[in-house]
C-alpha cells in the first residue's frame, strides 16, 4: 500500500466509483467520503471499518455488488490510504489539513462548496456518541452542522456573503478543535496513527470487511 495523500487521478477514480454504486441513501462524491472519514478519526471512540463502510453506502441493503474484485480491493485501498493521510495530518501536521470541499463555477467564477463535507462529517459522528462534548466547543460542533444537516439549509439562506464566507472560514479550524479535544479525553479509544493497513484485506474465508457478517467470499469479493 502507499502512503501519503492520493493523486487527482485516484480522487477522481474514487468519485466515479461512489457515484456508479451509489443510492440516495449513500455517499456520492470525495469531498462527502473526506467528511465523514475525518469524523471517524476524531470522534470520542473507534469506529470499525464495517461500521464506517455500511455508513458510507447507506446501510446493509446498499453494498454494492462490485464489477470485479480489482475494482472492490482498489476502491478499498484506496479509501484506507486516504483515511491514513487524513489521520497523519489531523494528528501530527495539522497546519496541512484541508479538509476536501467541492467547487462550482457559476457565470465564470468559482465558489467553494462545503455542504457536501460537512453532511458527511456529520454522518460520521452519528456513528459515535458525542452527547458529553463540553459546551465550550459546541460552537466548533455547531459550525459544522450549519453547513451539514437539511434544518439548517433554510438558514444558510438566510446569510449576507460576509457571513456565508466567515462560516465556511470557520469549518477547518473547528474540525481540528474537535480532534484535539477528544483524542485528549483519557476515556477516549485512541485513533492509531496508521488506523488500517489498506493491503491487509480479509481472506476469501474471514468476515467480509462491510460488517454484513457473511464471509469476504460470499459477499464483498463478488
Amino acid at each position: 500500500m502507499k502512503d501519503g495523500p492520493l493523486t487527482e487521478k485516484e480522487l477522481e477514480w474514487l468519485e466515479e466509483m461512489l457515484e456508479k454504486h451509489g443510492s440516495e441513501a449513500s455517499i456520492l462524491d470525495v469531498s462527502e467520503l473526506d467528511g465523514l472519514l475525518t469524523a471517524v478519526l476524531s470522534g470520542p471512540t473507534t469506529v470499525e471499518p464495517g461500521e464506517w463502510l455500511l455508513a458510507l453506502w447507506g446501510g446493509q441493503k446498499h453494498v454494492p455488488k462490485w464489477s470485479n474484485e480489482r475494482e472492490m480491493t482498489r476502491f478499498m485501498s484506496l479509501c484506507f490510504q486516504h483515511m491514513n493521510d487524513i489521520a497523519d495530518r489531523l494528528s501530527e501536521y495539522p497546519d496541512q489539513f484541508e479538509p476536501v470541499f467541492g467547487l462550482r463555477k457559476i457565470e465564470g467564477l468559482e465558489f467553494t462548496v462545503v455542504e457536501e463535507w460537512c453532511f458527511g462529517y456529520m454522518r460520521g459522528v452519528a456513528l459515535t456518541d458525542w452527547s458529553t462534548l463540553p459546551p465550550s466547543l459546541q460552537p466548533m460542533l455547531e459550525a459544522i452542522a450549519l453547513h451539514g444537516t437539511e434544518e439548517n439549509l433554510e438558514k444558510l439562506d438566510t446569510l449576507t456573503p460576509e457571513e456565508m464566507e466567515a462560516s465556511i472560514d470557520a469549518i477547518r479550524p473547528a474540525a481540528l478543535a474537535l480532534h484535539d479535544y477528544w483524542i485528549s479525553q483519557p476515556e477516549a479509544i485512541k485513533q492509531p496513527q496508521k488506523p488500517i493497513v489498506a493491503d491487509a484485506l480479509p481472506g476469501r474465508n474471514e468476515p467480509c470487511p462491510c460488517g454484513s457478517g457473511k464471509k469476504f467470499k460470499q459477499c464483498c469479493l463478488h
